[in-house]
């Protein structure tokens, strides 16, 4: 009933998920042992079958959906639901109504989790919908379902939310790829606000560089957000610059004579 395309680290998550209540058929375009398929409760199939199924889900790098778009337009059965997971959404979502045929429904989904953050499970975890070609109907099935397996729920248009991610997503991965660059690491002498910078460090470690780059190369709004951040970090710098010379002038002058 559901094909998944693509295999990567968020491709098996989906699968071991989703295979708990529907027949889930994998394919992937990288080798992939069927035993690992098997392991998440799927079947390995190539492209073909996992288009004839009703629900398709896309778990491929922003980058390939173009691609992959034009490789399933065709092999899609008619009423077929198209469903993304991708970190950005304006492109995505363009590129799925202009490559996609018009007799196919179009979900736009960003499931704000990933391997590292659900081993506990799904229960209170975020995912952003966006019905961009489907019923009403359809749609509060399937958000109901959603719900029902404990995801809090967020309806936001593309640009909002590519607005909101530049933020709390590429803006965190920045962050976190600058504490990777510096060095950061575990201390004996530390801080709960330095080990919180730790987290964030960890969050992106097993990310790979491609995701870091689609998810502000293909986001309008990420370049506007990093620029102001470094700004910010520019104009804190300043200040406190100006301030120690403030205090070294100032004790200087206090000196008696």
């Amino acid at each position: 009933m559901i094909g998944i395309i693509g295999f990567g680290r968020f491709g098996r998550l989906a699968a071991r998920h989703l295979a708990k209540d529907f027949k889930v058929y994998v394919a992937s375009r990288e080798p992939v042992p069927e035993k690992a398929v098997k392991a998440c409760g799927c079947r390995l199939a190539g492209l073909d079958v996992a288009c004839r199924q009703k629900i398709v889900i896309l778990c491929v790098p922003i980058s390939a959906m173009e691609q992959v778009l034009e490789s399933i337009a065709d092999r899609l059965e008619p009423g077929a639901l198209v469903v993304d997971v991708c970190s950005v959404k304006q492109y995505p979502v363009k590129w799925m109504k202009n490559l996609l045929p018009t007799h196919t429904r179009i979900l736009a989904t960003h499931p704000m989790f990933g391997p590292d953050s659900v081993t506990a499970g799904l229960d209170g975890h975020k995912i952003v919908l966006w019905p961009v070609r489907l019923s009403a109907g359809r749609y509060r099935r399937i958000r109901r379902w959603l719900e029902v397996t404990g995801l809090r729920v967020i309806e936001a248009d593309p640009d909002e939310h590519d607005r909101s991610i530049a933020i709390s997503l590429a803006l965190t991965h920045f962050i976190g790829r600058a504490l990777a660059e510096f060095g950061a690491r575990q201390l004996s002498i530390d801080t709960e606000g330095y080990k919180r910078l730790l987290h964030i460090l960890e969050v992106v470690e097993n990310d790979t560089w491609q995701l870091f780059y689609d998810m502000n190369h293909y986001n309008p709004h990420a370049d506007a957000c990093r620029q102001a951040f470094m700004l910010a970090l520019e104009k804190v710098e300043t200040k406190l610059k100006d301030t120690c010379l403030q205090g070294e002038f100032s004790r200087v002058k206090t000196q008696p004579e």
